[in-house]
Order: structure tokens, then C-alpha cells, then sequence
């Protein structure tokens, strides 16, 4: 009888582990299943906001009577020209990566967000987009891009995450920010890549008002110890006819010259019938400390018009920033000057050819 009860009971023991055993191992199957499933998502973004000072300028709006209404004393680039303490944007990223597809929906609020994607079709979907873009990995060396996204061209971005200097340069804010188009992107070797897209006008985001389409190019070389692109586009940038087609070449590069010091480099030519510019930048980086870092932007920027009784405007910018980060948010302390002849006002209103000025950006990334 005792052996009996035995046998039962350890045969009830064996039966309850073994179904334990089944539950673990359906929960960790299930677990690595959904975590797995989970994984091809991602959320990430940033939020940020500046303080800026004009130093002998004016720091309030001001009239001079001229018909151009109030204007605020800053250099004539994109994003940080509000005076006192101003906004940035909040940038939400919403991506899912498969193994063979994916799509990204990068939203943005807050007045860099406006400047960035308001200039477009005028829609209203496109006030808050400023990328929305699905992609197909066709084979390992072949990917299709379809929607919008941002530029190609330039070394610095929209966020304020993607570059060191808070404030932007010339070349950035006065070329293309965005493109909606087909893109394919080729793997050539594994340093060696190339990409062709065909584009509405540059900015046209939401739609194609002018039935005219750009097309866009580029060469890549990406090693340890750096990159360099060359950048194309060509096309009719506005109605046929009135509007010439705009070209443009563009080098990006950059190179790790050491552990500590980094430089990079941009330079630009765009034309159109006559009319454009063109523009070099440097930019050195030291890593001093594990979170503090300090670097350079010394740009060149001339505007040429085909026409023998206008001048050329040249312009220089000199941009010192620092770069300080507490874990996931980053000060970045700035001091800029701005040059060219007779471009900007001093502290009585009176022509001047120079612009200082001290910004504080503060950045939180997720």
C-alpha cells in the first residue's frame, strides 16, 4: 500500500513538473516571440530650446521704416534668430524596421519644426510632417525609399540631435531641406555605395503643384575613420517655362584625425540661369572630455546674380560652440560673428557691416 501511494504521488510530481516545465517554457517562447515582434519598433525623438542674445545689437524688434515691417537683429539662417529665451521644436520618430520593409514618421512641433517644413505645398498635413517615407530592401545591396524625406545634400540636418553647432550655416538654410520622391540607395562594395532618386521641386513635399521633377545623385566612400559624398540634383524647381532648371553639387566629408580631434567639411555651388552661390565650411572638433567637446564652423558664403550692375554679397560666419552633456540632455553654449558689408544694424538702428551673438541651446534626446 505505502509503495503504491508512492508510485502515485511521484507520478504526480512528475506529471506537475512536466506540465510546470511545458507553462515555462510556452511563456518564455511567448515572451521571446513578442519581444522579438516588439523589437521591430522603435520611439525616439528630442526636445529642445535656446536662449539668445544679440551683443551691440538690438535685442527687441525694430522698424526701419523701409515698408519691411518689424525685424529682429540675426543672421540670416534657419532656426535660432528669436531673441531672449525661444523654442525649438519636440521631434518624434516613429519607425518600424523589418527584415525586408519598414516605414519612418518623424513629426515635428514648435517653431524649428514650422521653419523647417512650412515652406512647402501649403498643406496642413505638412506643417507637422517632416518625414513620412516606407522603404524595401529589395537585396542586400539594393534599397527603394518612397515618401519623403530629408535632404541628401549638406553637412548639417533639421535636428538640432544631428549636428554640433546649435545655430545652422548659410549653405544649410538656403538649400533643400526635404524632397518627397522614389530613391534607390546601392551597396557597391563595403565602403563603396551610390543612390539615384527621382523628386518633386525641392521643399514640395505634400504634392507636386508644377508638374516638373528634379532628379538627385550621389556618390559615397564610408570608412573607420570617416566619409565623403558627393552630392547632385538637376531639375525645374518651379512652372516650365519662367523658371530655368536649377544644378547643384555638394561635398560632404568629414574624418576622425585623431581619438580627440575631428574635422569636417562642406562645400557647395548651386546655379540657376545665372543666379546662386556658393560656399565652403570648416568644421574642427575636440572631444576634451568624455562629456565635453568643442568645435568650430568657419564658413564662406557668396551670392551672385547674372548681372554686371549688382555686386556679389560675400559673407563670413565664425561659430565657436561648446557641447556638455548630463546624461541624456546636452548644453550647448555658442558664441557666432556674422560678416558682410553693411548687413546688419547696431545697437542705434545705424548700418553695420558685423553681428555678434551668444545663444544657449539645451537639447533633451530619447
Amino acid at each position: 500500500m505505502f509503495t503504491m501511494k508512492t508510485k502515485i504521488v511521484t507520478k504526480l510530481f512528475k506529471q506537475a513538473c512536466l506540465f510546470s516545465l511545458a507553462l515555462i517554457s510556452f511563456t518564455i517562447v511567448a515572451q521571446e516571440e513578442e519581444k522579438k515582434w516588439f523589437d521591430n519598433f522603435s520611439v525616439n525623438g528630442s526636445v529642445d530650446g535656446y536662449f539668445r542674445y544679440n551683443i551691440g545689437a538690438p535685442n527687441k524688434a525694430y522698424d526701419l521704416g523701409q515698408g519691411a515691417g518689424e525685424e529682429f537683429a540675426a543672421p540670416g539662417t534657419s532656426f535660432a534668430d528669436r531673441p531672449g529665451f525661444a523654442l525649438g521644436m519636440a521631434n518624434l520618430i516613429l519607425g518600424y524596421e523589418g527584415e525586408k520593409v519598414g516605414f519612418v514618421a518623424d513629426l515635428v512641433y514648435g517653431p524649428r519644426g514650422t521653419d523647417a517644413v512650412g515652406n512647402n505645398s501649403g498643406s496642413a498635413s505638412a506643417s507637422i510632417v517632416n518625414q513620412l517615407y516606407v522603404y524595401w530592401n529589395v537585396s542586400e545591396k539594393v534599397k527603394l525609399t518612397f515618401g519623403n524625406f530629408n535632404t541628401y545634400l549638406g553637412y548639417e540636418v533639421i535636428s538640432p540631435t544631428g549636428n554640433f553647432n546649435y545655430s545652422t550655416s548659410y549653405m544649410f538654410s538656403n538649400g533643400p531641406f526635404s524632397h518627397t520622391g522614389l530613391k534607390a540607395d546601392f551597396a557597391i562594395d563595403e565602403k563603396w555605395s551610390a543612390m539615384v532618386a527621382i523628386m518633386n521641386p525641392t521643399d514640395q513635399t505634400d504634392f507636386n503643384p508644377n508638374d516638373t521633377y528634379i532628379i538627385g545623385a550621389q556618390v559615397g566612400y564610408a570608412a573607420d575613420g570617416g566619409s565623403a559624398y558627393l552630392n547632385f540634383r538637376y531639375g525645374n524647381e518651379g512652372d516650365p517655362g519662367p523658371v530655368e532648371p536649377t544644378f547643384q553639387v555638394d561635398l560632404t566629408t568629414g574624418w576622425d584625425l585623431s581619438e580627440k580631434f575631428y574635422l569636417g567639411f562642406n562645400g557647395t555651388y548651386l546655379d540657376t540661369d545665372g543666379d546662386g552661390f556658393y560656399a565652403a565650411a570648416f568644421y574642427p572638433q575636440f572631444q576634451a572630455t568624455e562629456s565635453f567637446a568643442i568645435g568650430l564652423r568657419g564658413e564662406y558664403f557668396n551670392v551672385f546674380v547674372d548681372d554686371d550692375a549688382v555686386d556679389d554679397v560675400d559673407i563670413t560666419a565664425i561659430t565657436l560652440t561648446g557641447s556638455y552633456d548630463v546624461g541624456n540632455l546636452t548644453f550647448k553654449p555658442e558664441f557666432r560673428i556674422d560678416s558682410s558689408d553693411d548687413a546688419f544694424v547696431d545697437s542705434d538702428l545705424q548700418a553695420t557691416s558685423s553681428l555678434s551673438s551668444f545663444v544657449l541651446g539645451a537639447i533633451y534626446k530619447f
